[in-house]
């Protein structure tokens, strides 16, 4: 048995080889796990609770589908997927975490982030990051009608693909000093996030203490699992022609 991790599937309907494999995957792999944490932009739009997309509503029932069977699914809202309420977490059984969550791992603490708080080169995007997390900024959008909603969705996702063509992938990447911030419980040894696309484990030093931070991959192409057991943990690829095998990335 052992704890998934998975991140930034950025599931959307125009790409519905990427939906089918997570179906697979929550049927598969995730029923034999201990838990499933997902950590940020599972959708690749969500504009609301109330959003009766069918697709969106797929996904949603099975996941509760997951949970129902008695594992425990915990989510951390993305950068894509920000208005995920409480509405959400009833239909699917998903506990809401927040950014920087500690968690026991078999006796191990990790801290979990989505990502993109420890990119703070690109302060462009920061800003924008801030005026979307306001609680107010929420609050207006979810009341604006959900045609209206989805009109704002599809410009924040046209700026975002433009600010990604414009801005240098080393701006867009985590800052190394705010890597560093993150470790500053001295319980924590361990930091699990996604967002960069960079899928790696990297083992570096904190105030003289061996760390790792370990960063999960997108599902654009294939799936980007972290299997994490008692006695070891691997990052893995799910391949997109064979959903139900896993081959080791990087351990």
């Amino acid at each position: 048995m052992a704890t998934l991790f998975i991140s930034d599937l950025h599931l959307d309907g125009s790409r519905p080889e990427v939906t089918q494999q997570f179906l697979d995957f929550l049927r598969a792999e995730a029923r034999k796990a201990d838990a499933l944490y997902i950590l940020g932009d599972l959708f690749e739009l969500w504009i609301g609770d109330d959003d009766t997309d069918p697709e969106k509503r797929r996904i949603v029932a099975a996941l509760a589908d997951l949970t129902r069977s008695g594992v425990p699914c915990s989510i951390l809202r993305g950068n894509r997927d920000f208005l995920l309420g409480e509405r959400f977490s009833r239909d699917s059984g998903c506990k809401l975490l927040e950014e920087g969550t500690v968690v026991d791992l078999y006796g191990q603490p990790a801290q979990l982030m989505h990502g993109d708080t420890l990119c703070t080169d690109d302060r462009s995007y920061q800003r924008l990051r801030r005026i979307l997390h306001n609680r107010i900024v929420q609050w207006a959008i979810r009341h604006l009608s959900l045609p209206r909603r989805n009109a704002l969705a599809a410009k924040i996702r046209e700026g975002s693909k433009a600010h990604t063509t414009r801005t240098a992938p080393m701006i867009m990447d985590v800052n190394a000093e705010a890597v560093v911030s993150a470790f500053a419980d001295r319980r924590i040894s361990t930091l699990i996030h996604g967002h960069t696309h960079r899928p790696a484990i990297h083992s570096l030093e904190v105030a003289g203490r061996s760390v790792q931070r370990i960063v999960l991959g997108d599902w654009y192409t294939q799936g980007s699992v972290l299997e994490w057991s008692r006695d070891k943990h691997e990052l893995k690829s799910l391949p997109r022609s064979q959903g139900s095998a896993l081959h080791s990335l990087d351990g």
